[in-house]
């Protein structure tokens, strides 16, 4: 299970009000996407998810008060925009680490360990770079290295902020859709942030946007992204497409 329930949620950074008031439930097993202009404060709401930010407010994650614990390894993953990645580590190692909270920080690899992660870098395509050094990849590689430390954690929840970054456009949609594949699969939460707004509405249930700290709107992508909602709070001009999938956002 992997609901999220936010009351009242306030982030000071310094003197600086990041995050104002903000309500928001999300539902076991949906994936929400979070959007809203640069500064918004975007990735400040992930990473207070995660338990790295102190608030005021009320966190809740299935019914039990959100803190640092190993319990909270165990229920969240989170792919950050920019990933500290030790020199000289290779892929299938760090990867691995994505197991920590099963075994223990000095524990052995386990069969089951060495299976969950082999598995997952097949399925990101990542096989081939099994024994290269994370930081000789390219960005796009890395990107998707990261991705799979995450998956290979096996938590409920997944914490995404700017997962299609330095990706190209083949490997986008690779990777949102097996997102979407293995939170089927699996039953996982989806909490991600997307710049791309056309992205955001063709992958996921809802979107929230979010505007100087504060939620402005919740609901499917046809109710949010309207020309008059991206002119005020993106202030940009553009024009919507009404695709099959979802909206898409034309700059004029």
């Amino acid at each position: 299970m992997g609901g999220i329930r936010i009351q009242n949620l306030q982030v000071a950074i310094g003197d600086a009000e990041i995050l104002r008031g903000l309500d928001l439930e999300i539902t076991s097993g949906e994936w929400l996407n979070i959007v809203g202009p640069n500064g918004a404060g975007k990735t400040t709401l992930l990473r207070t998810i995660l338990g790295a930010l102190d608030y005021q407010g009320s966190i809740v994650l299935d019914g039990a008060p959100e803190h640092p614990s190993p319990r909270l390894a165990r229920s969240i993953a989170y792919v950050p925009q920019v990933p500290v990645i030790p020199p000289g580590m290779l892929v299938t190692d760090y990867v691995l680490l994505g197991r920590t909270p099963h075994r223990g920080a000095f524990a052995a690899d386990s069969p089951i360990d060495l299976a969950v992660t082999a598995e997952v870098l097949e399925r990101l395509d990542l096989g081939l770079f099994m024994k290269r050094e994370v930081r000789s990849l390219s960005g796009g590689e890395r990107q998707r290295v990261v991705m799979a430390r995450a998956l290979a954690q096996e938590t409920p929840i997944l914490l995404l902020d700017e997962p299609t970054t330095a990706l190209d456009l083949g490997h986008q949609q690779d990777m949102l859709q097996l997102i979407d594949e293995l939170r089927h699969e699996r039953g996982l939460t989806v909490v991600a942030t997307l710049h791309d707004l056309t992205l955001a509405a063709r992958f996921g249930d809802r979107l929230a946007l979010i505007d100087t700290g504060r939620l402005v709107q919740v609901g499917t992508a046809r109710e949010v992204l309207t020309i008059a909602t991206i002119k005020t709070h993106f202030h940009a001009d553009v024009r919507i497409i009404d695709d099959e999938g979802g909206p898409v956002v034309v700059p004029v």
